[in-house]
C-alpha cells in the first residue's frame, strides 16, 4: 500500500513480472497492468515477502540519506505528501507520461520493428519502462544535474534511456552513432559526462580503443544486444549494464523503497525544476570550439505545447519517424505527439518506402531531401510508363499546377514584399480572372485526382502532411506537392530554440514562407549594420525572442553573450524578411510570415538537413601549396562543392614533377583538375565532409574588387553572389556528370567565342584563364539518417534500381553556361537514377571542429 504523510518517505512495492507473452513473432507486449492507479503513475501493488533483495548499490544509497530528484508528476508518489498538479500541469518533460497513459492507456504508443526484439508497447507499458529505467540509475548512483551520453541512434529504447535520464534530474548529452570518434570523445569530455548509454555491442567495440579506453566512465549501459558480445578487454573494471539489467534493477529498487521507508530510512526526493537543464546538444561555432546547447524543461515544454497549432494530430493518427533522435527537430515533434495518443513507428533510411505503404502513416516529419527523393521517384515512374500515359500524366500535373497558381490569387496567398498595398479594382480584375481560369481548369484537376494522383497517395501514404525542416524547401517540389494534394508544411527553427519558432499552418500553408511564428513567440528583423528594427518587407538579420530559446552555451559564456543580447533576443544569424499585412490583394493572407532567404553566419545547410561549418575544411585545404584561396558552397544542395583560386607557378611545378607536361610545355585542364582534386581530397581527409564538384576562377579574392574584408577576410556572400550563375551550372553538372566550360574572361558562355585548344601552357597557368571540366561525384559525410542505406537510394523501382538522386532546383538553365551533353549525360537525363550516388567519408583522423550545428 502507498503511504503518505509529512515527513515520511513514500515506497512502492512491486511483485515479480512473469514472464513477458509473444502476441506475434515480431512484436513483444509486456503484461497489461490492472487499471486502478494512484496518481503519479504508479499501480497500487502489494508488499510481497518474496520479492527480490535489494542489489547491493541501493542498500549503500539507502545508509545515509540522499538527496534527489523526480519528475513532480510522473513520479509524485516518491514526494513527501504527493503532488498537488492535476494531470495536464507539467513542470518536467517527463511529466507528459502520466498523462498520456492515464487518458490513453491502451493505445499503442510505439511500434518498432527492426530491432531484436521487435516492440510493441501502449502507454501504459511505455511510461512504465521509464519508470523502471530511471529507478534503475537512481540505484546505481547517478544523482540530479550530471551528466550522461547517450551515443545511440531512434528507437524506442532510445527513448526510454532518454526520458529515464531526465527523470532523475540527470542531464542527458546526445549524439548518433554515426558521428566520428573524435567527435564523440570531443563531445564527452567537454559535456564532463560521468557515464555512457551506448547503442549496440557493434557499436561499443567500434569504440572501444579510440574513445572508451581514453574516458573516465562511472558505468557503460548498453541498450540492444547482448553483453557477451562486448570487447571485454575495453570494459576494464568499468561496470557494464544491458538495458534488461537497468529495468529489472529500477523495479527491484522501488521494492527497496517500500521496505526502507517501513524501517524509517528514506531518501529524500525534490522536484525537478522548470528552468533545469533537461538537455545538452552539442553545435559548432566559427571558432571551431564546441558549444553545447543547454535546453531547459520549459524549453521544451514550451514545443510540446504549442505544436498542434503545426500538427492537429488526433489520437490514434500515426507518424513515421527516421531522423536521428538527438536532432531538436524530430525529438521535439516527438515529444509532442505522444501528448495526443499518436503511434509513433521507427523506421529506417531502407525500409522507408516499404513503411510508407504498410503503416500508411498520416504524417511524416523529415528533411528536404526526402520529398526530394519523393519528387523524383514520382516522375521516373512516369517517364518509364508507355508514351500516351507519359504524356496524359504529365500534362494533367502541368494544369493542376496552372490551377493551384490561379487558385493562389484569389484566396490571397501569392508571397510579395510589397509594403504598398495593392488597388482594390486591380485586385477585383485579377480575382475574377483567376476564378474564371479556375472554373476552368478545376474539372481537368479533379480528373487528375482519379487518374494520376490516387495512385501517387497510395504508393506514399501520407494522407495527412509532410512536416520539412532542417532545411530550404526547394520551390518546384512544394509546388508539385500542393498540387497532387499533398500537404508539405515547412517550417524554421535551431537547436538553440528548442527548435521550432515558426511553421506554416494547415489552413493557411504559403508556399515559400516558412509560416508565422508559434505561440509567445516574437520574431524581428534587424538592419545587420545599424540593428535597428526594419519594417516588413525588408531584408536584415532575423532575431528570435520567447520561452524556447535556449539557457546559453554550456560553459561557454563568451559565445551566449554574442548569441543572445541584455532583452533576450537571440540571433539566429540567417537573412530573412516578414510578409507585409495587406487587407486587401492577392497577399492578404500571407501578412506576418517569415521568409528566409539565406545563412548571415557561414554554416551550410545541405538539402539533407547536415550542416556544415565550412571554416574547417578551408583551413585544412589551404595548406596545399597548391591552392591559394577557397570557398566552400553548397547551401541547400545535396553535396559540398568549393570555388578555389589555384596557385599557379605552384601548379605548373607540381605537373612537371609528375610529368603532367606534354612536349609543348602544356598540361591538360582535366590534368589540373584532377590534380587539384586530389590534394584537397588529400589534406581534407580528416575532416568531417568531403568536397564534391570544385570550380576553379582566375580572379584572387582581394580588398579592391570587394571580395576580402579590410581585415583580409573572404567575404563569402559577395564570392557566392558573384558566381552564382556558374555556382547553380556546377552543381547540375556535379549531379548528372555533365562537361561544363566557363570562360572567365568574359564571365559568361564559352560558345560562340574563340576556343583554347583543351591545353593550358605555362602563361596560361599564369594568366590563371583555365577553363575547366568537371565530372566528378563528389561525397559528403553521410548524414545520420543515410548511411550506407543513402537517401538517394531509399526508393527504388521494382527492378533495384534507385529511383532518383540529384536535387532538383528550382531555376532554369543559366544562359551563361553551354552543356556539352555526352551520350551518357542524355541517358542521366532521361533517368535520374543513373547519376552516382554519395559515398561516405571514412574520417579517420581526429578532426578540430566535429560538432555539427543544427538548424530546422
Amino acid at each position: 500500500m502507498l503511504a503518505a504523510s509529512s515527513g515520511q518517505m513514500v515506497g512502492l512495492c512491486f511483485p515479480r513480472r512473469s514472464p513477458s507473452p509473444l502476441l506475434s513473432p515480431r512484436r513483444r507486449l509486456l503484461p497489461r497492468r490492472p487499471a486502478a492507479r494512484p496518481r503519479g503513475g504508479l499501480p497500487r501493488w502489494r508488499c510481497s515477502s518474496a520479492a527480490s533483495p535489494p542489489p547491493p548499490s541501493a542498500d549503500s544509497a539507502l545508509e545515509h540519506p540522499l538527496r534527489r530528484k523526480c519528475s513532480p508528476l510522473l513520479e509524485s508518489v516518491l514526494l513527501p505528501g504527493g503532488s498537488d498538479l492535476n494531470v495536464h500541469e507539467w513542470k518536467a518533460v517527463p511529466d507528459i507520461w502520466r498523462t498520456a497513459a492515464e487518458k490513453y492507456p491502451d493505445l499503442v504508443a510505439v511500434i518498432d520493428p527492426y530491432h531484436e526484439p521487435p516492440t510493441e508497447w501502449t502507454y501504459t507499458q511505455l511510461e512504465q519502462e521509464i519508470l523502471d529505467f530511471s529507478q534503475g540509475l537512481r540505484a546505481i548512483g547517478v544523482a540530479p544535474d550530471e551528466k550522461l551520453a547517450l551515443f545511440a541512434d531512434n528507437s524506442c529504447r532510445w527513448l526510454v534511456a532518454d526520458q529515464g535520464i531526465m527523470a532523475t534530474g540527470a542531464i542527458n548529452v546526445v549524439r548518433g552513432t554515426r558521428s566520428s570518434d573524435e567527435e564523440l570523445f570531443q563531445i564527452y569530455t567537454h559535456s564532463e559526462s560521468i557515464a555512457v548509454v551506448v547503442d549496440s555491442p557493434q557499436f561499443f567495440n567500434r569504440l572501444a580503443e579510440s574513445f572508451i579506453s581514453r574516458i573516465n566512465a562511472r558505468f557503460i549501459v548498453l541498450l540492444w544486444g547482448d553483453k557477451s558480445c562486448i570487447d571485454s578487454k575495453a570494459v576494464k573494471d568499468i561496470p557494464l549494464y544491458d538495458y534488461k539489467d537497468m529495468t529489472k534493477l529500477g523495479r527491484e529498487s522501488r521494492n527497496t523503497l517500500l521496505l526502507s521507508g517501513h524501517q524509517g530510512q528514506q531518501e529524500v526526493f525534490e522536484t525537478i525544476a522548470p528552468e533545469d537543464v533537461a538537455t545538452l546538444i552539442y553545435t559548432s561555432g566559427t571558432s571551431g570550439m564546441p558549444k553545447g546547447v543547454m535546453l531547459t524543461h520549459r524549453n521544451l515544454l514550451h514545443q510540446i505545447k504549442n505544436l498542434w497549432d503545426i500538427v492537429p494530430a488526433e489520437p490514434g493518427d500515426r507518424f513515421v519517424s527516421m531522423l536521428p533522435p538527438w536532432h531538436a527537430y524530430e525529438r521535439a515533434f516527438e515529444y509532442f505527439i505522444f501528448t495526443y495518443g499518436i503511434q509513433q513507428v521507427y523506421t529506417t533510411v531502407k525500409y522507408l518506402k516499404e513503411d510508407l505503404q504498410r503503416y500508411q502513416p498520416q504524417y511524416i516529419i523529415s528533411v528536404p531531401r526526402v520529398y526530394e527523393t519523393l519528387y523524383s521517384s514520382i516522375h521516373r515512374q512516369i517517364s518509364s510508363s508507355s508514351a500516351a500515359r507519359k504524356i496524359i500524366a504529365l500534362s494533367l500535373i502541368k494544369i493542376s499546377l496552372l490551377y493551384m497558381e490561379t487558385k493562389r490569387i484569389y484566396e490571397g496567398t501569392v508571397l510579395s514584399n510589397n509594403p504598398v498595398q495593392p488597388s482594390f479594382i486591380v485586385y477585383m480584375v485579377k480575382w475574377i480572372w483567376a476564378r474564371f481560369i479556375a472554373t476552368f481548369l478545376w474539372p481537368l484537376h479533379n480528373l487528375a485526382k482519379i487518374l494520376v494522383y490516387k495512385k501517387i497517395h497510395s504508393a506514399i501514404g501520407i494522407s495527412k502532411a509532410g512536416i520539412s525542416g532542417g532545411g530550404s524547401l526547394p520551390m518546384n517540389v512544394d509546388k508539385f506537392f500542393e498540387a497532387i494534394g499533398i500537404k508539405v508544411q515547412n517550417g524554421y527553427g535551431l537547436t538553440e530554440t528548442s527548435p521550432v519558432v515558426a511553421a506554416r499552418r494547415p489552413f493557411c500553408n504559403v508556399l515559400g514562407t516558412v509560416g508565422p511564428p508559434v505561440k509567445h513567440t516574437e520574431i524581428k528583423v534587424f538592419d545587420i549594420e545599424t540593428g535597428d528594427v526594419l519594417p516588413d518587407g525588408s531584408k536584415g538579420i532575423v532575431k528570435i525572442k520567447g520561452p524556447q530559446v535556449m539557457k546559453g552555451y554550456y560553459k561557454n559564456p563568451s559565445a551566449t553573450n554574442e548569441a543572445l543580447d541584455q532583452e533576450g533576443w537571440f540571433n539566429t544569424g540567417d537573412i530573412g524578411w516578414i510578409a507585409p499585412r495587406h487587407t486587401v490583394g492577392p497577399s492578404q493572407k500571407c501578412g506576418g510570415m517569415l521568409v528566409l532567404e539565406g545563412r548571415a553566419k557561414d554554416t551550410i545547410v545541405l538539402s539533407t538537413g547536415e550542416n556544415v561549418e565550412p571554416a574547417e575544411i578551408e583551413e585544412a585545404a589551404s595548406r596545399s601549396n597548391l591552392i591559394n584561396q577557397i570557398v566552400v558552397i553548397g547551401q541547400d544542395q545535396r553535396r559540398l562543392g568549393a570555388i578555389v583560386v589555384p596557385n599557379s607557378d605552384e601548379v605548373l611545378a607540381e605537373a612537371k614533377r609528375k610529368s603532367l607536361v606534354d612536349e609543348n610545355g602544356e598540361v591538360a585542364k582535366d590534368k589540373v583538375i584532377n590534380m587539384l582534386y586530389d590534394e584537397l581530397r588529400t589534406w581534407t581527409a580528416h575532416c568531417s565532409f568531403r568536397i564534391g564538384p570544385i570550380m576553379i576562377v582566375d580572379e584572387p579574392f582581394t580588398i579592391d574588387n570587394g571580395l576580402m574584408t579590410p581585415t583580409m577576410k573572404t567575404r563569402r556572400d559577395k564570392v557566392t553572389a558573384k558566381y552564382q550563375t556558374e555556382i547553380e551550372a556546377l552543381f547540375k553538372a556535379g549531379g548528372a556528370s555533365r562537361r561544363i566550360d566557363i570562360d572567365r574572361r568574359t564571365h559568361g558562355t564559352a560558345s560562340g567565342a574563340s576556343h583554347r585548344p583543351p591545353q593550358l601552357g605555362v602563361q596560361g597557368l599564369k594568366q590563371r584563364r583555365l577553363r575547366w571540366r568537371m565530372d566528378r561525384s563528389g561525397c559528403s559525410r553521410t548524414p545520420a539518417l543515410a548511411n550506407s542505406n543513402s537517401m538517394d537510394t531509399f526508393l527504388r523501382s521494382s527492378d533495384g534500381r534507385k529511383t532518383g538522386s540529384g536535387r532538383t532546383g528550382t531555376r532554369s538553365k543559366p544562359d551563361s553556361v553551354e552543356f556539352n551533353q555526352s551520350k551518357r549525360a542524355k541517358e542521366i537525363d532521361a533517368d535520374p537514377s543513373l547519376s552516382p550516388s554519395r559515398t561516405r567519408s571514412p574520417g579517420p583522423a581526429p578532426i578540430k571542429s566535429p560538432y555539427a550545428a543544427s538548424r530546422v
